[in-house]
């Protein structure tokens, strides 16, 4: 299993609000990718899509009056001065720049006056190590724009940038609420193909645990027992945030998006119920693992039980001819040591018969 450490020692003793980045231990900032900024400009008529260098940034007009509406994504975190730059821009408050940064937060929405911030996970399944790469997705609802911050990029709102370049799409027609509703939907369908994937990895691992058990299998079974905890972390959580939205205490969301989000939440709550239903059946595969090799064990008992039995009577004879008196049966005659072998081997054979018939010997009872 690939584990991330985390820099979480950098905040210790920090006041709050102090901008640090938290993120994997085995990259070293300074190796990072530089941060990209695209920025999308939209209404239903005109689109626009560019790389916004950051001085550029006071240039856009996001008053709650504008008419296009702002989508403005960064592909990269790690930079805590270009976060500042673009939270002060947007008056973000220092909490909220401190938890962009912090690449360890679970899924949660706080409302302020002037905006919503919300942050969620992306999950990708690794099929060949069985273990789930993890992203943390922050979102800024503003009255007429919206801000992204990805880790890195993955393509998983390549979809939407596509839907809204086709003219006079469905999209357009709507504000940034439902932009942020579709983003969030983008996030829960790629949790369901992971899903997937995981279903597959246990159904073929059951299939091995009951023909042929083994520690590859064990290994396994924690594999994906690791992955169905982290997915459970972020999905619980996610479904009382959507819950939250749904709420929409301080009006961010406009009435025509609200049966969307309650279908995201419809999804969420049918995801785990399904993920409950594949950790269950880990946990029964590690029953079944463990019968598996209680029972290889007690074969194995009964196969050397067996063996001891087969000679238990040959040695009593065999000590019994052993004693040393002077007059003794088949001493004297010519052929005694021969008679004395087969009474060893008759009664061996009458015992093998008897386990045959009792069914000792079959590997399946």
């Amino acid at each position: 299993m690939r584990k991330h450490k985390k820099h979480h020692t950098k905040k210790i003793g920090m006041p709050p609000g102090s901008l640090i980045y938290v993120g994997q231990a085995d990259n070293d900032v300074s190796q990072l990718a530089k941060p990209t900024i695209s920025l999308i400009e939209y209404d239903l008529a005109d689109f626009v899509e560019r790389t916004l260098n950051i001085d550029e940034l006071a240039t856009l007009n996001v008053n709650e009056n504008a008419n296009k509406k702002v989508w403005l994504n960064v592909h990269g975190v790690h930079d805590a001065a270009l976060i500042k730059q673009i939270g002060d821009f947007f008056h973000l408050h220092p909490l909220v720049q401190e938890d962009i940064l912090n690449t360890e937060q679970r899924p949660k929405v706080d409302e302020f006056d002037d905006y919503l911030f919300l942050e969620t996970r992306s999950f990708k399944y690794d099929k060949a190590n069985m273990a789930v790469d993890s992203e943390q997705i922050s979102m800024v609802l503003g009255r007429n724009y919206l801000l992204t911050f990805q880790e890195r990029s993955t393509g998983i709102f390549e979809p939407v940038r596509e839907r809204l370049r086709v003219s006079r799409s469905h999209i357009r027609e709507f504000g940034v609420d439902y932009l942020a509703y579709t983003l969030l939907d983008s996030v829960v369908d790629r949790y369901f193909s992971v899903l997937e994937d995981v279903g597959e990895a246990s159904e073929a691992l059951e299939e091995l645990l009951l023909s042929k058990p083994s520690n590859a299998e064990l290994h396994s079974i924690h594999q994906l027992k690791h992955v169905s905890i982290e997915l459970r972390r972020a999905v619980w959580p996610l479904r009382e945030v959507i819950n939250s939205l749904m709420r929409n205490d301080n009006g961010f969301f406009k009435p025509t998006t609200m049966p969307y989000l309650r279908d995201v939440y419809d999804h969420t709550v049918n995801f785990i119920e399904s993920l409950e239903s594949i950790r269950d059946s880990l946990s029964g595969m590690m029953d079944i693992y463990m019968a598996s090799v209680s029972q290889r064990v007690n074969l194995e008992v009964r196969a050397l039980t067996v063996v001891a039995m087969l000679f238990m009577p040959a040695t009593l004879i065999a000590g019994i001819f052993g004693m040393n008196f002077h007059e003794m049966p088949w001493l004297a005659e010519k052929d005694g040591f021969w008679w004395a072998m087969g009474l060893m081997v008759s009664i061996a054979l009458i015992m093998i018969l008897i386990f045959w018939r009792r069914q000792w010997l079959s590997s399946k009872t």
